[in-house]
């Protein structure tokens, strides 16, 4: 496993001094989730986290229940939490859905953003670029779903930005679940840029058909084939040891 993401974690085990709550939790397992360090399916016992976070099992019941709220986990009851595992019929579905969602958005967006949101979505596109050029995936996959953050923020109707919001979360989740094996990267060259280009020259259909192209792309990408994977939750999720 790539240290990358437990030294991030222990850094900022280090530098926190005030008490761990249940919104930090759902916050750093939305993002190890999102970055695809959890992948789908992954057992989120409630001993264990709360070892992991220093915490009692009602603080980590909290947590649970708003990623549950937020379809990042699924708790049934008498069982573990686990990471959701979406099926192969609802990973369709939300590749289309976020078509129709992210394409609409888009569409209303081209001609309409201002210079200070056009820089900050071109500033992801080309950190994103450079993450890839440099073998960085987290970091790429962060550009990339903080660019579409920025579209859903920016969404002249909001009810479409919030539904894209949550579209992004589960599509993030189906590539953890679905990616092909031995696949370094899902990094489409070139679609995010055109995608800019047309928004800053007004061609909303342009936009949209950029929008369709890369969830295209994105969803041929994928192995429809459930994979189980083998989670160190210590490891990914872990603080630092307390100092003696």
């Amino acid at each position: 496993m790539n240290n990358a993401w437990h030294t991030e974690m222990l850094a900022e085990g280090r530098v926190s001094d005030r008490r761990i709550g249940d919104r930090d939790i759902v916050d750093k397992v939305r993002r190890a989730v999102l970055m695809q360090r959890l992948p789908p399916g992954t057992k989120l016992p409630e001993v264990t986290l709360g070892e992991v976070f220093g915490v009692s099992r009602s603080v980590v019941r909290k947590a649970l229940t708003r990623l549950a709220s937020e379809h990042v986990i699924d708790q049934r009851p008498n069982q573990v939490a686990r990471v959701r595992a979406p099926s192969i019929e609802e990973t369709r579905e939300t590749f289309d859905a976020r078509r129709l969602v992210e394409g609409e958005v888009v569409a209303l967006l081209a001609g309409r953003l201002p210079a200070e949101p056009l820089a900050a979505l071109a500033e992801q596109a080309r950190g994103e670029v450079a993450a890839f050029e440099r073998g960085d995936e987290p970091a790429r996959i962060e550009h990339s779903l903080t660019l579409h953050h920025l579209l859903a923020e920016h969404s002249p109707n909001r009810v479409l930005g919030a539904m894209l919001t949550d579209l992004v979360l589960r599509t993030s989740i189906v590539i953890a679940l679905y990616k092909r094996a031995g696949l370094a990267s899902c990094y489409l060259e070139g679609d995010h840029s055109r995608l800019l280009t047309h928004l800053e020259a007004g061609d909303a259909e342009a936009a949209r058909g950029d929008i369709h192209d890369h969830l295209n792309g994105l969803e041929a990408l994928l192995d429809l084939s459930p994979r189980e994977a083998r989670i160190d939750l210590k490891s990914i999720l872990g603080r630092a040891p307390e100092q003696a």
